[in-house]
């Protein structure tokens, strides 16, 4: 399995860095998961988008959805035409925010033709979800919107897990357990005056906190603002993972078979 990050960088662009977005391969299977703000010209210099078998979006914030525009447009007006609808999977409610998004870009009520790009549909959290070689699970987080983490398996190599945005409380540890490799936000540095239980971000301590618990090999820290020292960030999740720890930079990439 194969992990290229397009992005890292929490709710706004920091410089050079777009927001959420991931890049995940194995043999000829292509899926992105997450699109944020300034992903799509780092998802360009990895592969052809044309030919990707799938987006699968986390949630309806922004940081993690708002190049699917940009694809869209790419897919509409490229020189060199995709030969089929890609396809979009969005979490529940997703279809009705793609249509007021199209609503808000198209002359008129119809979006019909905007989204003709895409084969667009939601995923059954509480079903798995097979595109290609990729098997996704889903498991709801603790935000401020509906989000759910992923569990990525090609059923060979170790695991892949993604938190997407969540606080401390979703306990994803036991449903982490055993991946190989974990993507973990870590947005909160700052001393937090939400209460524990509804809190939507972690810190890079729970963060490789998680990472411990679920017995992960490499923790991939994302979600996360220059401001605030994202190699500090680091610092602080590798006194508590013990593991390795990367920084989701743009073109990062991370491989790995199975053990």
């Amino acid at each position: 399995m194969q992990l290229t990050i397009l992005g890292g960088s929490a709710a706004g662009p920091n410089p050079g860095q777009g927001c959420s977005g991931y890049l995940v391969e194995s043999g000829t299977t292509s899926v992105v998961v997450d699109l944020g703000s300034g992903t799509f010209p780092q998802l360009r210099r990895h592969t052809d988008f044309r030919l990707l078998d799938g987006v699968v979006l986390s949630h309806g914030h922004l940081d993690h959805f708002l190049d699917i525009l940009t694809l869209r447009y790419a897919l509409a007006y490229n020189p060199v035409a995709a030969d089929r609808r890609l396809p979009l999977w969005l979490p529940p409610g997703g279809l009705e925010l793609l249509h007021r998004l199209a609503q808000a870009v198209v002359d008129g009520p119809d979006t019909g033709e905007f989204l003709s790009v895409f084969d667009a549909n939601e995923y059954d959290p509480e079903a798995s979800l097979r595109i290609g070689a990729f098997n996704f699970q889903f498991h709801p987080t603790v935000h401020y919107v509906p989000c759910w983490a992923m569990r990525i398996s090609n059923g060979i190599d170790g695991d892949l897990f993604y938190t997407a945005d969540t606080g401390p409380a979703a306990n994803l540890a036991a449903v982490a357990t055993g991946s190989h490799l974990i993507i973990a936000e870590g947005t909160e540095q700052g001393l937090s005056k939400e209460p524990y239980q509804s809190r939507g971000h972690m810190t890079p301590a729970e963060a490789g906190a998680l990472a411990r618990d679920a017995g992960a090999d490499v923790l991939v820290l994302s979600h996360l603002w220059v401001e605030e020292d994202p190699f500090r960030a680091v610092l602080q999740a590798s006194r508590i993972f013990g593991g390795p720890v990367e920084l989701a930079t743009p073109g990062l990439n991370l491989s790995w078979l199975a053990v």
